[in-house]
């Protein structure tokens, strides 16, 4: 059995990305990323246990991906790592970050290798250009740029942390506190992914593959008197609604179905539950405005979309282009990828009886491509 843990933190907000997606979620073929840098590292070396930090709305759905131990990151780097120290049991841990993406096996192998030479093992690389602090040039020989991975003893980094002071990497804790630190050459092609211009360097990462997500989605209500009635964000003019603890708006939740089907997130009963107060008579617009959002952020993007209203009454041949336009808006789709049709069921069933309205839907994803 190993003795060593490994860390990887991907709790971060990536707000200086400046991409719709989260660079976590960047597709490397059909790989998000966290889940690649994590393969990366295992290829490496056998871990005893493996530790992904994440953000809590996304830790149930990167359980599609992996049965490695998933922990609720913090508001800081810090927080996360602390967090995550709770669950190891190995005397060392090896941490990194998931922007670190192009870690080499030869550099992971060399940290392993000296980790009883110090109480945490850095990476790091020299400064080649000159430097200025406060008008005063700094002897470039002495400064390095410091890396992860950083390989530690866990008893010391945990004892470290153990302070409301914060840290921007574990060796400057385990310093701070007395430990020891030893600095090992780090790797020139490890950079770090922080803005979207970092991806030029990446060479280890390969544009995500060219397939169709399909999804499909369905949605009925009955009616109510009395009420407003909303479809695909557009006012229908009757004197009569939908029943429903929104505003009911059956194409929009049809739509919503089908974006979370063709993602593989689940159904907009978990994502917005009717039992909730907080969603009690919103507007529905709202509901999918959100969840394109979160369907860019995690590295997909709407490709396009279909809907069928099945509706005795009311007739909406006159309302069909203004739900077209209305929802390739809130989809970020071109109107020409957006299609309504409208259609009775023959004076069949409860929608034949007049009593509501169905909508089926379909869209089709494809992970954004970030080479473009």
């Amino acid at each position: 059995m190993s003795d060593l843990t490994l860390i990887l933190l991907s709790a971060g907000s990536s707000s200086r990305f400046d991409m719709p997606v989260k660079k976590q979620w960047l597709r490397i073929d059909t790989e998000p990323l966290w889940q690649f840098v994590t393969s990366r590292f295992t290829k490496s070396y056998n871990f005893d246990q493996i530790i992904i930090t994440a953000s809590a709305d996304e830790i149930d759905y990167m359980k599609l991906y992996t049965d490695y131990t998933l922990v609720i990151g913090g508001k800081t780097r810090q927080d996360s790592l602390k967090n995550a120290l709770k669950s190891v049991k190995t005397p060392y841990i090896l941490v990194s970050d998931i922007a670190r993406c192009c870690v080499n096996d030869d550099l992971i192998k060399r940290l392993i290798s000296s980790k009883k030479s110090a109480d945490c093992i850095v990476p790091f690389i020299n400064v080649n250009d000159t430097v200025v602090q406060n008008g005063v040039t700094i002897e470039r020989e002495s400064l390095k740029r410091i890396q992860t991975p950083q390989l530690s003893n866990t008893k010391v980094l945990k004892s470290a942390l153990n302070s409301d002071i914060h840290y921007t990497d574990e060796s400057s804790a385990i310093v701070a506190n007395g430990g020891t630190r030893e600095f090992i050459q780090g790797d020139n092609e490890a950079h770090k992914l922080t803005h979207m211009s970092d991806l030029e360097h990446m060479k280890c990462l390969n544009a995500p593959q060219n397939v169709n997500l399909c999804g499909t989605g369905f949605d009925v209500h009955s009616f109510e008197a009395n009420k407003k009635m909303v479809i695909g964000g557009v006012d229908i003019d009757v004197n009569y609604g939908f029943k429903a603890h929104s505003d009911g708006d059956v194409a929009i939740h049809s739509l919503i179905d089908a974006l979370l089907g063709a993602s593989a997130m689940g159904d907009i009963g978990t994502l917005f539950p009717d039992s909730s107060e907080q969603y009690k008579n919103i507007d529905s617009t709202i509901l999918l405005t959100k969840t394109v959002k979160l369907i860019n952020e995690r590295g997909f993007k709407i490709i396009n979309a279909d809907i069928t209203i099945l509706a005795q009454a009311p007739r909406l041949e006159q309302y069909k282009d203004k739900i077209r336009n209305n929802l390739a808006l809130l989809l970020g789709v071109a109107k020409h990828r957006m299609n309504v049709k409208a259609t009775t069921t023959e004076k069949l069933g409860f929608i034949g009886r007049k009593e509501g309205v169905g909508v089926q839907s379909i869209v089709t994803l494809k992970y954004f491509d970030w080479t473009k």
